[in-house]
């Protein structure tokens, strides 16, 4: 019997992990794709601005032109250049620096107002107003403003402010529609884990808000139909053993009228009846979504040397392995192996138990398999259904619940059960648990 996928184990609890599989969360999605939509449009607002050019953008060029055409010439001696600048400054009550393109300077009306790399020479004077670049590369600095102040620079920062304001005052809201829908999320693994009183709040009108509402309506409804599954099982078995202890008092009382095979037969139908009320309603708690199990130290060994003593022709061997379960739920996995090779298999029944070391805790595996042919690779996960019955097979009684069960004990110590192939062809039931970690 090739072995089956192990169940997929359950996601860790951990606030989708900051990045669930490797992609960004919500909220953190929501927030870059709007600063990737804000940086767009900056960037097409700029370029369009610097291809054809604002009004501001070409008001400044004009007052470089004007400035050049009022100023003296870039090769005139500094008595004229000196001139043009008062002529310039007057009736202005300004400050005014004309600045060579390396930044000497030309004229000065006032107060000298530094360049900004000669105030770190502890240079000081009145700050500039206006900055005003000549076509020929001369600087002309005013204390009192001449026109706009480099527009496309202001454009820049005006953009930049209103992308980060925009950003920070867009994080809360992003951030509190995502938060509605991790509240969701987290009532769907409350519910999925097994409280079937989870329950989200509902808050605001939205799509969100009606998520939630859907939610909580389903949510009713399973936890009504489980009750309702509970107690129809816990009714029926009621019921139903009642007319079967009378059924057995009956026979009892006429076993001397009735012929001893057909007595036989009658007595071997009630036996599997109430096999089969103890199996579902075991199915039906170990399908319970709340953990009932009562767990105690147990030698797995130990377990398995009681049960093989039943059965002729059992042979054990293996080597201790302690973990924690229920002792009453593994004798039932164990005699449900065995029960399953004898009723359908060829004695003698082989049983072998070893103890794995892992890097967090190790594993027990306990292998049983018996000398028929085995189950065909293609039903290795079919024989787990439940009231799934192999055709051809030498024994076809019992309800088809034993191996269902099986799966379902392991799977609630938090192992598995699996069918696997032998190297002579034939195959066997696998059965992994964890044994409790040494650290």
């Amino acid at each position: 019997m090739s072995a089956i996928q192990p169940a997929p184990a359950a996601p860790k609890a951990g606030l989708f992990q900051r990045f669930s599989r490797g992609l960004p969360r919500l909220y953190f999605s929501f927030y870059v794709a709007l600063l990737v939509v804000l940086l767009l449009f900056a960037m097409a607002v700029l370029q369009s601005w610097g291809r054809s050019g604002g009004p501001l953008e070409r008001s400044n060029a004009t007052l470089s032109r004007v400035m050049m055409n009022v100023l003296a010439p870039l090769d005139a001696p500094h008595a004229q250049q000196q001139a043009a600048l008062e002529k310039v400054a007057a009736g202005l009550n300004a400050h005014m620096t004309l600045y060579t393109r390396d930044w000497r300077p030309l004229a000065v009306v006032g107060d000298l107002i530094p360049a900004r790399h000669w105030r770190q020479r502890g240079i000081t004077g009145p700050p500039p107003e206006s900055y005003v670049r000549l076509p020929d590369g001369r600087r002309l600095l005013s204390s009192e403003p001449l026109g706009f102040i480099r527009p496309k620079a202001a454009l820049q920062n005006t953009m930049l402010m209103l992308a980060l304001v925009i950003g920070v005052a867009a994080f809360p809201l992003v951030r509190r529609l995502t938060k509605r829908l991790e509240r969701l999320q987290q009532g769907v693994e409350s519910l999925g884990a097994g409280d079937l009183t989870a329950r989200v709040k509902v808050e605001g009108n939205d799509e969100v808000a009606r998520l939630a509402q859907s939610f909580n309506g389903a949510a009713d409804k399973i936890e009504q139909l489980v009750g309702a599954h509970k107690t129809l099982l816990a009714n029926a078995s009621h019921e139903l053993r009642t007319p079967l202890a009378r059924i057995r008092l009956a026979l009892e009382l006429v076993k001397d009228n009735v012929d001893p095979k057909r007595r036989a037969g009658l007595e071997q139908d009630i036996a599997e009846l109430n096999d089969l009320l103890d199996e579902i309603l075991l199915a039906s708690r170990l399908g319970a979504l709340t953990d009932t199990t009562q767990y105690e130290e147990i030698d797995l060994l130990a377990l398995a040397a009681e049960e093989c003593a039943r059965y002729d022709e059992a042979l054990l061997d293996g080597q201790s392995a302690v973990l924690q379960g229920d002792p009453r739920l593994l004798r039932r996995l164990l005699r449900n192996l065995l029960e399953n090779a004898y009723r359908h298999g060829v004695p003698p029944v082989h049983v072998t138990i070893a103890a794995q070391a892992g890097e967090k805790h190790g594993m027990a595996r306990l292998l049983v398999w018996d000398q028929g042919p085995g189950i065909p690779e293609e039903e290795f996960e079919r024989v787990f259904e439940p009231f799934y019955r192999r055709r051809n097979t030498r024994d076809n009684s019992g309800a088809g619940l034993g191996l269902a069960l099986i799966r379902q004990i392991a799977r609630r110590h938090g192992g598995e059960a699996r069918c696997v192939l032998r190297g002579d062809g034939g195959s066997s039931f696998e059965i992994t648990l964890p044994l409790p970690s040494n650290r």
